[in-house]
């Protein structure tokens, strides 16, 4: 059973750069899957309006899955995240296959795109927090050769990331200019969520 008393800290379904992330801060916390079609929600978002801002699309989906979340932990403090790519007025999401990987690196090659993380606190149903970080990346025109060879170097990494690149890794090779936070650029707006769990008291001030 939940304890009021000592507020539990719950990470929604996340990355394991946002779980590395949050444990190398040291915060203790659980992690718990959250039943959000993101899918969905993505294309009810995108289908409702031809100006669909990537903050709004990131701020939507971390509040979704900590809400999911919340309901079954009430009393718990729930953390949902989303990341969205956006190159000018589209948005890019996961590859699902070696192909797709190396065509949407084919398609951010030499050109600049913006990575936009957003966190969401939930208790009880009620969204306490919520900000969105954005960082701009320009993409060097690397070779085919360098492609595939990055392609082979990263295998089923490649999948886990929007964009599939690991900044922390060998993505950083990718990369001629990177303007942002580098936590927003490795899924999570780390800092302002931590001040935010200090304000609550949620960790040692």
């Amino acid at each position: 059973m939940d304890n009021d008393n000592t507020p539990r800290l719950i990470l929604a379904s996340a990355s394991v750069a946002r779980r590395s992330m949050m444990e190398a801060a040291g915060l203790i916390f659980d992690v718990v899957p959250a039943d959000v079609d993101e899918g969905t929600i993505r294309a009810s978002m995108m289908s409702e309006s031809d100006c669909v801002e990537a903050g709004d699309l990131a701020a939507v989906l971390a509040v979704e899955k900590a809400m999911a979340v919340s309901a079954g932990h009430p009393s718990c403090y729930v953390i949902g995240s989303d990341q969205v790519l956006a190159l000018g007025r589209h948005m890019i999401t996961k590859a699902a296959t070696r192909s797709e990987a190396r065509d949407t690196l084919d398609r951010l090659r030499g050109r600049s795109h913006e990575l936009v993380s957003c966190a969401a606190l939930v208790r009880n149903g009620e969204v306490m927090f919520h900000c969105s970080t954005t960082a701009h990346l320009t993409m060097r025109r690397f070779s085919d050769a360098f492609l595939e060879n990055y392609l082979d170097t990263m295998g089923d990494r490649l999948l886990t990331t929007v964009g599939c690149y690991h900044l922390e890794g060998p993505g950083i090779q990718l990369f001629d200019q990177i303007d942002g936070d580098y936590f927003t650029i490795l899924g999570l707006p780390l800092v302002p969520l931590l001040h935010q769990l200090r304000a609550l008291g949620v960790v040692a001030t």
